[in-house]
């Protein structure tokens, strides 16, 4: 039986809300959508999640749809799950590094509200005394969320230089700020 011929019949399946259409969709497609998955987000269990978020929304749509290549159908399903699967998970390992930085600045910053008016002021006092390399890695970490990785890799560093800079300038600001009657 040719692709033309199996897609026809898989499709009649859908359409008599037969559930052996998931059973065949998997058997002749299940590869294909997994290895497009799995080339877009390079993670087994993320991209069985979207093979069968796949399926569901096959199942969703066929009827009324009645796709002319199943294949081709399947593959565009799978790959836009997939680039919002990869989004979803950039965007919530960004959340992680930015509450780490926040933590890592936690240790030097005091986090009163007493304190929260006077606080801006003084950072940019720090800031403008700073190096140029220090005040960009300073701003990447912990104004725009940036990795260590992300950071060593802009800047040339290895992550193990830019955590100690990140480090030494963090002890900057907490003398700073100590200097100026703020204690953590």
């Amino acid at each position: 039986m040719d692709e033309q011929q199996t897609d026809l019949r898989i499709i009649d399946l859908y359409f008599a809300r037969n559930e052996q259409a998931i059973a065949e969709t998997d058997r002749h497609y299940g590869g294909l959508c997994m290895r497009i998955s799995l080339g877009i987000l390079d993670d087994r269990r993320d991209a069985e999640e979207c093979v069968n978020d796949t399926y569901l929304k096959a199942w969703n749509a066929i009827p009324p749809t009645r796709p002319r290549s199943l294949r081709a159908f399947l593959s565009k399903i799978v790959r836009n799950l997939s680039l919002q699967r990869l989004e979803h998970n950039k965007a919530a390992k960004r959340n992680r590094d930015f509450e780490i930085a926040l933590e890592e600045l936690g240790d030097c910053i005091p986090m009163r509200d007493e304190d929260a008016d006077q606080l801006p002021a003084l950072l940019d006092q720090f800031l403008s005394r700073l190096e140029e390399p220090e005040w960009q890695l300073f701003c990447g970490r912990y104004w725009h969320g940036q990795s260590v990785k992300e950071l060593a890799q802009t800047h040339g560093l290895t992550p193990k230089a830019v955590t100690m800079r990140l480090f030494r300038t963090r002890e900057k600001l907490r003398l700073f700020l100590t200097e100026r009657g703020y204690h953590v």
